[in-house]
This record gives C-alpha cells, sequence and structure tokens, in this order.
C-alpha cells in the first residue's frame, strides 16, 4: 500500500463524519412538519455526495450513516455505483423542489437568518436545486452526449436563473472557526500551495483582468507560477477575491450555468447558441469578479460566433471562471480540456483521475472497494 492512501482521510471524514451526518440528522428533524428545511439540507447533503463520488467513484449512500444504530451492516456499508448514486441525486433533488414548493403554511418553523446562504428564500434554493441538476445531467456527456445535453438544458430552463443575483455562495465568518478555508490554509501552511505556471501564464498571454484578482504580486512584484515539477516560494499566492478571511466561495453560479448550456448546445450542433451561451458566460464571470465588464477582454475572448466557438474555447474559459471550485477536475477527465500536462518527474505517468480508497476504508470497512491507482477512471470519465 502505498502512503498516498492515507493521504484523503481527512476529506472522507470531512464528507461523512461531518457534512453528510448532520445533513441527514437534519432531514430527520425536520420530516414532513418542515418542507422547506428538508429541502434545503437534501440540496446541502446532494451537494456533498456528488463531491464524494466525483472523488472517489463508487461509495457508500444508499447505506451509509446508520453507524451510531450500531449492528455490523450498518458499521460496514456497502458500496453504491456512481451511475446509481447520479440517478438517486436526481430523485432527491425532486423531492427537494417538491418540498420547497409547499405553502408556507405547510411549515412548522421557517427558515431565516438561521440561513447563511439563501437568508430562508427558498425560490433560491429551488433554483439551486435546478443548478445542481443541470450539473450532474450534463457530467454525463461522455455516457449519453445528446440525452445529457437535453437533460442540462431543460434543468437550466427550468431554473429561472437570470443573474450573479442568483448565485449560492459559501459563506462566512471573522471568527476563528468561520474562516474561509482557503485563508486559514494558507495563514497556517503558507507556502504550501502557489499558483501554477500553466494558469498565471494563460492569463497573462490574454491580459486577463480577473488575474490581479486570482493571484497575489511576488516578491518581485509580478504574476509567477510554480511549473508543475517544480518549486519557487517566491511564487504569486492566492488572491484576495476566494483567498481572504470571510471571503465568500462560490458553490452555484449563473456563469456555470451559461458554461453548461454553451457546451449542451454545442453537443447538439446548436453552434449559435453555443456561442452566444459562451460569450454570456465569460462577461457573466467578468461581472461577478471583477465587478463591470471588460470591453478589451471580452471582444477578444467573448465575441465568438458559430464559425469560430469550439468546445476547447468553452472548456479553456470555465477552467478560469470556476478558479477554486472542483468543478474544473470533473470537466477535465470529462474533456481532456484544456490540454495539461503531468509533471514529468511524478510518482505517477499522469494527472489522477480519482481519489484512491483512503486507509480507514480499508482497514474498518469490509464492504469497501479498494482502489489504489489514481489513474483510473471513475464511471463518468471511462
Amino acid at each position: 500500500m502505498c502512503i498516498r492512501d492515507r493521504s484523503n482521510t481527512n476529506e472522507w471524514k470531512t464528507v461523512y463524519a461531518d457534512a453528510l451526518i448532520n445533513q441527514q440528522e437534519l432531514i430527520n428533524v425536520a420530516g414532513d412538519e418542515n418542507p422547506y428545511y428538508r429541502g434545503i439540507a437534501t440540496i446541502l447533503k446532494v451537494m456533498t455526495i456528488g463531491l464524494a463520488t466525483d472523488f472517489w467513484g463508487d461509495i457508500p449512500y444508499s447505506s451509509a450513516l446508520n453507524g451510531l444504530e450500531g449492528g455490523e451492516a450498518n458499521l460496514n456499508p456497502s458500496y453504491d455505483t456512481q451511475e446509481t448514486i447520479y440517478a438517486t441525486m436526481q430523485s432527491q433533488l425532486d423531492g427537494a423542489i417538491t418540498d420547497l414548493s409547499a405553502p408556507s403554511t405547510s411549515n412548522g418553523l421557517l427558515p431565516g437568518a438561521d440561513d447563511f446562504i439563501h437568508n430562508g428564500d427558498v425560490s433560491q434554493w429551488i433554483k439551486a436545486a435546478y443548478m445542481l441538476k443541470a450539473r450532474y445531467a450534463n457530467r454525463l456527456s461522455g455516457k449519453d452526449a445528446t440525452g445529457s445535453a437535453n437533460d442540462a438544458l431543460a434543468a437550466i430552463n427550468a431554473s429561472g436563473v437570470s443573474s450573479n443575483a442568483d448565485n449560492t455562495m459559501a459563506i462566512f465568518g471573522e471568527n476563528g472557526n468561520e474562516l474561509n478555508p482557503w485563508n486559514s490554509f494558507n495563514t497556517t501552511r503558507d507556502g504550501y500551495i502557489k499558483m501554477g505556471e500553466f494558469f498565471i501564464n494563460l492569463m497573462l498571454a490574454n491580459s486577463d483582468p480577473r488575474l490581479p484578482l486570482y493571484a497575489t504580486l511576488n516578491p518581485d512584484l509580478i504574476y509567477l507560477g510554480v511549473p508543475n515539477n517544480g518549486e519557487n516560494f517566491n511564487a504569486s499566492n492566492m488572491g484576495l477575491l476566494y483567498g481572504d478571511d470571510n471571503a465568500p466561495l462560490p458553490l452555484l453560479t449563473w456563469y456555470e450555468m451559461l458554461f453548461i448550456e454553451a457546451e449542451a448546445k454545442f453537443r447538439l450542433g446548436d453552434l449559435p447558441g453555443a456561442a452566444t451561451a459562451h460569450n454570456n458566460a465569460v462577461k457573466a464571470n467578468i461581472l461577478a469578479t471583477v465587478g463591470a465588464p471588460d470591453i478589451a477582454y471580452e471582444t477578444a475572448n467573448a465575441s465568438e460566433t458559430s464559425v469560430t466557438i469550439t468546445l476547447e474555447k468553452i472548456m479553456t474559459q470555465k477552467y478560469i471562471a470556476m478558479f477554486s471550485q472542483c468543478e474544473v477536475w470533473s470537466d477535465w477527465r470529462r474533456t481532456d480540456l484544456p490540454t495539461l500536462s503531468p509533471n514529468p518527474d511524478g510518482l505517477e505517468s499522469g494527472i489522477p483521475r480519482r481519489f484512491p480508497t483512503c486507509i480507514d476504508e480499508r482497514l474498518y470497512n469490509s464492504n469497501a472497494i479498494v482502489i489504489s491507482d489514481i489513474l483510473r477512471p471513475v464511471w463518468f470519465d471511462e
């Protein structure tokens, strides 16, 4: 067993012992008497399990979260296939939409200030549910190119998302246990993570107005990234847009939906629609990050037509816009875009396509499906 097989135990525990168990508890406590709380918790649960299956592939889900009830079976949950999990997530999101569409009088308690994301606005949570449906429908592009595109577009159309005001953002505070996790990591582990050379050079080459927000100037007052087989402690750090102590982080956004629309329409052969959605996506992200249009950049990078639009342009611009989000890894695995080079001096011959099974599952779950090969694709990537 390689030492790396122990390296994602914290991530596994965060998913199951912190997030999922609490989300399921809120679903249980809310019950039929509080459909709004149940719907919100279900959306958060789907978002969490979606990350987990994208990282590990087949994972415990239908028989998970029962450990406190005791018994051998509950302590050794079986694994669900990723294909099954995606179908289950779609069904659960439909249930959440139904819950959140109930009249307010159906609720014993109404969410409000305790909802740190949307302040109790259930219409925004319904939009979030549809955005998740679009994301995970689009994830299946390699399994059913046409069906996934149509399903993604249907979810986007049903969502009613129309501006950055509809974005779902993770909100953080200023106390020690409330801080933005990027900021906390970079503060306590200064120098562990630096900006990458490929990303910095990509933005420099296009005079990207988001660069000062995504990255800091290095001691020489330039933007500098680390090559994929080196180290440079003088390279740029993560910028303040997403790396400040209480900066919110995007979870679901209007511009992600526009990029999904562009990709889906491209797959369906609607090149004019793909070009328009791509251009709108770039402009929406510039507006969300910079705060105002950048005419020069948008003229050069958001003026595609049915003749000039390509999947590579869509996915490269999405790669830039989705900075700090896990989606870019899943997108790259689906499309192999943008073109990235693995570390030539790495222990593996390619870029990882999954997390390996963590040590806790290997030791304590007799039903664990043990995978060590990080180059082995998960189901949606096969």
